[in-house]
């Protein structure tokens, strides 16, 4: 059964506002499941999980039912899955809970990751005098290319951050060729798969991760963040971050519990994952496994799609139109700002984004052409809407 997307976008109240959503970066639009049940545990979890009155009971429950939806995503345990307020309050807690011992070799970081997953590594060096590698992109493509990581990763190794996807340009990266790599040398693998969760089957097996990253928000899910390890045993070993001496578990990663409706919030968004495919049966594991399978041959016909009628303008320029990636595009026009594309943009019912904080694009040279447009597609866009787009950059001639 092919994707149905117009099924799709009749989950989303927010689409019938007349804009057009092309800014998935800065958070997906919320399904209506998701908003109902984040409503549904602000009147039901008014407390935290800590305590033994009724409402505490169901708040502990909630939060383990929180756990064990996200294991189901990533194929991963319950055990080891924590949560936090953002990807960079969870790397930083990550960075400080790191016994002394690992912060003895070197950090390797790659420019093509968002912020979250290299300032608390940089902070963290710098701290405790380590020294920081960093993997280069291609400035041609806007991709990472994996060969470099057998000279910068070696014997005095130990932490290895990077990204599964770009949420800039879109690339898609080989992170199980270089968690190999890593892995034999003993160092730590921390993979932000943030922006391709949204659009692909995970597992983090698989993925050969040691720790991953999530930001719910892309998936239109509520503003939080997941790390997820691979071995919850490895939570054991590392510093506890939380306020409370008495936790076990993820939660010695958590420096206070998280609220009730950002968790039923959570739940309900990855159950909305799992359905969005018809085709989808079976436990949540396998409809989660079915429904990202249709997602992502879904979403990439709309990539390409998108690319080729952005390349049929002549003032357009796409960073890496022909590399393997997300549903996410970076494009300069040429002689116009940036801002004032997302403006006109705007003007007709477009969101677009521009000026992200990216070392990508900075090193692909946007700022000195006045920036980058970034577009990112949900799985409820259509062929109609990337019409729309470009009808409006046509303008700029």
């Amino acid at each position: 059964m092919p994707f149905d997307v117009a099924s799709v976008r009749g989950l989303f109240p927010a689409l019938g506002d007349g804009w057009i959503h092309f800014d998935a970066q800065a958070g997906q639009q919320l399904p209506d499941s998701v908003t109902i049940a984040m409503s549904a545990g602000a009147r039901a979890l008014a407390v935290d999980p800590r305590g033994v009155s009724p409402q505490a009971v169901a708040a502990a429950d909630a939060e383990q039912t929180a756990r064990r939806s996200v294991a189901d995503l990533l194929c991963a345990d319950a055990a080891g899955v924590v949560f936090g307020p953002s990807r960079s309050v969870l790397v930083t807690a990550l960075v400080d809970a790191l016994p002394v011992t690992s912060w003895g070799g070197e950090t390797v970081l790659s420019r093509l990751d968002d912020e979250d997953n290299i300032v608390p590594w940089l902070r963290g060096a710098r701290r405790h005098g380590s020294g920081i590698r960093w993997a280069e992109i291609d400035v041609t493509e806007g991709t990472l290319p994996v060969d470099q990581y057998t000279g910068l990763i070696g014997q005095r190794t130990s932490v290895v951050a990077v990204t599964l996807a770009s949420g800039a340009t879109g690339a898609i990266v080989d992170v199980a060729q270089i968690a190999s790599r890593a892995r034999s040398v003993g160092a730590l693998v921390v993979v932000d798969a943030s922006s391709a969760a949204p659009y692909a089957r995970l597992s983090i097996d698989e993925l050969g991760a040691d720790v991953v990253l999530l930001s719910p928000a892309r998936w239109g899910g509520p503003r939080m963040a997941v790390m997820v390890f691979a071995e919850q045993s490895r939570i054991q070993g590392l510093n506890r971050v939380s306020m409370d001496p008495l936790t076990t578990g993820p939660a010695r990663l958590e420096a206070e519990p998280m609220p009730g409706p950002l968790l039923t919030g959570l739940v309900a968004s990855i159950e909305h994952l799992a359905d969005l495919d018809g085709a989808a049966s079976g436990k949540r594991r396998q409809r989660l496994a079915t429904s990202m399978e249709g997602i992502f041959e879904y979403g990439q016909r709309m990539t390409q799609y998108l690319v080729n009628s952005l390349e049929q303008l002549g003032r357009v320029r796409v960073i890496g139109p022909q590399v393997h990636r997300i549903p996410a595009v970076s494009f300069v026009v040429d002689g116009v700002p940036a801002e004032k594309v997302c403006r006109r943009l705007a003007d007709n019912g477009i969101s677009a984004l521009h000026g992200l904080p990216s070392r990508a694009l900075v090193a692909l040279g946007a700022d000195d052409v006045g920036g980058a447009v970034t577009v990112g597609l949900g799985p409820y866009a259509i062929p109609y809407e990337v019409d729309q787009l470009v009808r409006v950059l046509g303008s700029f001639g």
